[in-house]
């Protein structure tokens, strides 16, 4: 548990243990004059993680070797080993044989698992489990006779998470091979037991908790929204009656479960507050009102942005919940109300008119209530919108979770604000201010208008996750690959508070800098010159991309490297680590169809090397509609590929682009589920012009059309189907292949000419 998962350094290891365990057998026997069997077992165990170890890293063969060895100790999993063994080399047939074995030899005769032990039934769980995973893997039975394997895994163990997520799971996959029309009469029954199950999931652990509580509420709110939709008056109160059967089971959940396992998803919950069902949104405001007792700071800044919608529903409902009796208590009325009066401030500050030219200015001069409101006596304790402690921390599943703390860190106060703030350069011109905190030291943020920061804030959510699953996974955790985060705090849905990252300067205010050293850059006169027409022919593109702006722009990146870190063991790992979070958010904003990624977009920190990606206004494949549209899945110019060293993009970056695309790949369940709610968010208006009423005023709910094809491409790309513009390879590619490809399209000449001079290709 403490050393790297890999063969070549656990293997040794176990090696030792098995001598000294033999070593030790052999001195205490003789003592004894008698065999003792402890030992046996642990060097059976011994064998069984080798074997374990080296069928993960693919070594089949000696995965077998160690099966062998085993067998001699015969530990009671051999057989689960031995049928995973099996199924990894295709060998179907044959683990499906091992497993059933492997039960009837476990089982007592009635076939009865009651009788067996605590650990003998955990065993049982596992095999049944995977008998009941490997026929569905191979479509191998009838649905009705798998749901009896999956049920019969949760009979032997019953308080296990994962038999009840992947029961659930299956529930769900049969559902969606339902047709549109069936999945609310004939599916309303697996709609009923996937809430049950995943529910009842979240009692026994939190591994799985990013698949079942998305999907949970999802089920609920839908189906909800759905009744809308019919017409017939009898269909509609047999679902309404459906519907409440589902409230009653979130109820249930809401009383048995941590309030942390809903804080999971608060996102989602208040993305839903306009639910049009009433049922639905009493139950609605019951969860964000315990979330709201337990984590008031937490919670609150995730809610302000509804609290300050300009749309009236929303505002009005969030009112509703925070004027709610049950929240009648002194200090929690005031830390509100202060909240309030605090992102009041702060939005006014933020849409000040501030002349051009000024590039310094006053809070004083500009709002010299906000200053006034922070140092009143009585100002409530407000948390500072770090990452570090708005991060919510899930248990540890060895230990208990019944009094975890999810926010461990000590909370650190605003207690008041600097005077000075600076007016940045950048068209929405933001406001850099500095918070004072409780313990003493001062915190950096941005204050953006015009800008819609939920998006950003919700994308943060995401790559949280996929910093979750990177970690979960031996290889790319032994790589340290990992998306740098930072804290988005939307104020409403035009302006917010952003995390000020210390230390980082933009790719291309970087390049400029070399490149007016050495003379070579051009001005926006010469490029608007050479720029190109759209409608221009593809040759008449190329040859000016090559003959005219890459030759005044030679790649100067690595210059930067050298200049920044001049000593050869900080240059080596500032480059390794630019080439590897370049891999990382490369893969993680192509399957969310990342665009706008121009030379502003992308920051480099100066003492680590670490790329941070900011502005993710362009998702979901919108840079395919601009007027010149988009074609390349992520930035990697020829600047970007000369400062990865003499092997460019192979090596270090294609090995970590593979790398993560498998982790995400292998976690496409949990990815959909955090992505679906995301993309049918009625809060974020993902394709109309910000500021744009809501598309039907007396159903806020309602999602648009477009919703369907982003979620459909994300889980063609996570199968590894790749399209372009202009075609769809219908085969899915493997991971080293999808990897490939997208590598060659990013920095395909074709592609990179065709882009708008604005987004910098030749940068």
């Amino acid at each position: 548990q403490v050393v790297q998962e890999s063969v070549q350094i656990i293997e040794p290891l176990l090696c030792l243990r098995r001598v000294s365990l033999n070593l030790a057998k052999k001195v205490i026997e003789d003592k004894l004059q008698q065999p003792v069997s402890y030992f046996d077992t642990l060097i059976g165990d011994c064998w069984l993680l080798s074997a374990k170890i080296a069928r993960s890293a693919g070594l089949h063969q000696q995965a077998y070797t160690y099966n062998i060895k085993a067998e001699e100790y015969a530990p009671s999993t051999l057989f689960i080993e031995k049928a995973k063994l099996h199924w990894f080399r295709e060998e179907h047939e044959q683990a499906l044989t091992i497993l059933k074995k492997g039960m009837e030899q476990i089982l007592p005769t009635d076939g009865n698992a009651a009788q067996l032990s605590l650990e003998e039934r955990k065993i049982c769980a596992k095999a049944r489990l995977l008998y009941a995973t490997y026929n569905d893997e191979i479509s191998n039975v009838e649905a009705e006779v798998n749901i009896l394997n999956y049920r019969k895994a949760i009979e032997a163990h019953k308080e296990w998470e994962k038999s009840l997520v992947c029961l659930a799971q299956y529930y769900d996959k049969l559902l969606q091979n339902m047709s549109v029309e069936d999945r609310d009469t004939k599916g309303n029954d697996f709609q009923l037991y996937m809430m049950n199950f995943f529910g009842k999931s979240l009692l026994y652990g939190t591994d799985y908790v990013y698949q079942s509580m998305p999907r949970l509420l999802s089920i609920w709110f839908d189906y909800g929204s759905r009744i809308l939709e019919v017409t017939n008056p009898a269909v509609r109160e047999e679902r309404r009656s459906v519907l409440l059967s589902m409230t009653r089971l979130i109820d249930n959940f809401l009383e048995k479960l941590p309030p942390y396992v809903f804080l999971t998803a608060f996102s989602q919950l208040i993305s839903r507050i306009c639910h049009p069902q009433k049922e639905v949104y009493g139950e609605l405001k019951l969860i964000i009102i315990k979330l709201l007792h337990h984590y008031p700071q937490q919670c609150l800044w995730m809610i302000i942005s509804v609290i300050k919608s300009s749309y009236p529903v929303r505002s009005k409902r969030c009112a509703e919940i925070l004027s709610d009796p049950r929240l009648k208590s002194s200090t929690l009325t005031k830390l509100i109300r202060d909240f309030t009066s605090l992102a009041e401030k702060l939005i006014e500050l933020c849409n000040k008119e501030i002349p051009g030219d000024v590039t310094t200015a006053n809070v004083s001069s500009l709002l010299r209530t906000l200053p006034r409101l922070l140092a009143k006596g009585d100002f409530s304790e407000i948390m500072m919108p770090t990452f570090k402690l708005r991060k919510l921390i899930l248990p540890n599943p060895d230990f208990s979770s019944t009094e975890h703390n999810p926010f461990p860190n000590q909370n650190v106060y605003i207690t008041g604000i600097e005077d000075e703030i600076n007016i940045l350069t950048s068209l929405q011109r933001p406001r850099k201010i500095t918070l004072r905190g409780s313990d003493g030291n001062k915190y950096t943020f941005m204050l953006k208008p015009k800008d819609d920061l939920r998006k950003d804030f919700r994308l943060m959510e995401f790559n949280d996750i996929v910093n979750h699953l990177l970690s979960r996974e031996a290889e790319s955790r032994q790589r340290r690959l990992n998306i740098r985060l930072y804290s988005v705090a939307p104020l409403n849905e035009e302006c917010g508070l952003i995390e000020w990252v210390p230390n980082l300067i933009g790719l291309r205010p970087a390049l400029m800098t070399i490149y007016k050293q050495k003379g070579c850059f051009m001005r926006t006169k010469e490029l608007k010159e050479a720029c190109c027409n759209i409608r221009d022919p593809l040759d008449k593109k190329r040859d000016i991309f090559l003959k005219k702006l890459k030759p005044r722009h030679p790649p100067v990146l690595g210059e930067w490297f050298r200049k920044t870190f001049p000593d050869a063991q900080s240059w080596l790992t500032a480059r390794t680590a630019y080439i590897r979070t370049t891999a990382v958010m490369s893969m993680a904003g192509y399957i969310l169809g990342l665009g706008d990624r121009h030379g502003e977009n992308i920051l480099l920190d100066s003492t680590c090397g670490d790329v941070v990606h900011v502005d993710f206004n362009c998702l979901f494949n919108k840079g395919e509609k601009f007027d010149w549209p988009e074609r390349v899945p992520f930035r990697l110019t020829h600047n970007m590929v000369a400062a990865m060293g003499p092997l460019g993009v192979e090596g270090t970056f294609r090995i970590s682009c593979a790398c993560t695309l498998r982790v995400l790949r292998h976690n496409a369940n949990i990815l959909m589920s955090i992505v679906t709610p995301f993309v049918y968010d009625p809060l974020v208006s993902w394709t109309r012009s910000m500021g744009a009423p809501p598309l039907n005023n007396h159903n806020p709910e309602r999602t648009n059309d477009e919703a369907v094809d982003h979620i459909k491409n994300i889980e063609l790309r996570l199968q590894g189907t790749v399209k372009s513009r202009h075609k769809t390879l219908t085969m899915p590619l493997s991971v080293e292949g999808q990897t490939n490809y997208l590598i060659n399209e990013a920095i395909s000449i074709d592609n990179l000419c065709q882009m708008y001079i604005g987004w910098g290709p030749y940068l």
